[in-house]
């Protein structure tokens, strides 16, 4: 099977011929990677480790920030901060910290115009990439809302100023919205899955309790989920942590994989997911890499990757992937034995 065939295989409830494997990582860990195999590029790593690499369609100057200074669509502002073995691009000016009204910020802020962005230009993105599935489109809109009041405030505007965040959180959306149908026109039929997300969890409960969850996150996110299905695309959801109280939601709102089973938190062990919500979702990630993938030995990674396959895989349902991006600190060894013992073991 070709990558894509694969995806598709368990996306569909079918069997693959071996076991799908996905790549995240941090662009330090990613070139100690490529440098550790003696690869040219990321890709040629991903080839070498039989990795069933995503492809995603990335509009240019869209999201992901490309560098340090402001964006120019929403007006935050990047800067590089250091961790040590690495920098990650924090937003650390935010356009709506001090308009805390719905009123001051129609005076004051112009939202972005998706008629700046050139969408043609993802095309290019995925030629010579046929045989591999597509991302693209979705949305996150909390996490653009803390980038543009902060992340305290935006926090604390979900309980003392509903108005704002909800107006906010509604325009985000609508952007989101019509980014997405955008890049379907783009590239009929061929995106395979797209990210509707939030970060509802911590390493122990959730971020935000239940009722503030179904009342001002999930009425957009299904909106968005039927976009997606509507497309004939897969619904890909992101959500850290111990989020363990709200998966029937999220499964109730369309949901079709779950991303990234941080199983190590509270309530997120693997075998009451499998044997609870393992016949509605597929489950990608489980590779451990706050502790297994950074700090294990290889023989550690090896067993994590079998244990996976036991539980979450068993039946089908299971891509594998790391728990997040791979961090620098994690031993190009630990990433290298992950895939190895994936392909040997996940064979059909």
């Amino acid at each position: 099977m070709t990558p894509l065939e694969r995806w598709q295989a368990v996306l569909q409830g079918e069997k693959p011929d071996r076991l799908p494997m996905d790549y995240w990582g941090t662009t330090e860990a990613t070139n100690k990677l490529v440098e550790h195999l003696g690869c040219n590029d990321e890709w040629a790593a991903c080839e070498t480790l039989h990795i069933d690499r995503m492809v995603y369609a990335h509009v240019p100057g869209w999201g992901e920030p490309d560098g340090e200074g402001q964006d120019p669509h929403w007006g935050y502002r990047w800067a590089k901060v250091d961790y040590a073995s690495g920098t990650y691009l924090e937003c650390v000016e935010h356009p709506l910290e001090e308009l805390n009204t719905v009123a001051e910020v129609e005076a004051a802020y112009t939202w972005p115009n998706l008629d700046q962005l050139d969408y043609t230009a993802i095309r290019k993105q995925i030629q010579g990439k046929e045989d591999y599935p597509v991302g693209g489109g979705g949305s996150e809109p909390f996490l653009t809302y803390t980038f543009l009041r902060g992340l305290e405030q935006a926090y604390r505007d979900l309980l003392v100023n509903r108005d704002l965040a909800d107006y906010c959180l509604q325009k985000i959306h609508e952007i989101h919205y019509e980014h997405t149908c955008r890049i379907y026109d783009a590239l009929p039929g061929r995106v395979l899955a797209s990210y509707v997300a939030e970060d509802f969890g911590s390493q122990e409960n959730l971020l935000f309790s239940p009722k503030v969850i179904r009342e001002m996150f999930l009425p957009r996110m299904r909106r968005m989920v039927e976009l997606v299905h509507s497309a004939g695309a897969y619904v890909f959801t992101h959500s850290d942590g111990a989020i363990r109280k709200i998966i029937p939601d999220l499964i109730d709102m369309g949901m079709d994989v779950l991303n990234p089973v941080q199983w190590r938190c509270t309530g997120m062990e693997r075998e009451g997911l499998k044997r609870d919500f393992g016949d509605k979702v597929v489950f990608h990630g489980g590779m451990d890499n706050q502790q297994t993938l950074a700090f294990g030995t290889v023989n550690d990674v090896i067993q994590e990757v079998q244990d996976n396959i036991r539980i979450l895989g068993a039946g089908g349902g299971y891509i594998l992937a790391p728990c997040h991006n791979v961090q620098a600190i994690s031993p190009p060894e630990n990433v290298v034995a992950m895939y190895r013992a994936g392909y040997k073991y996940g064979q059909n």
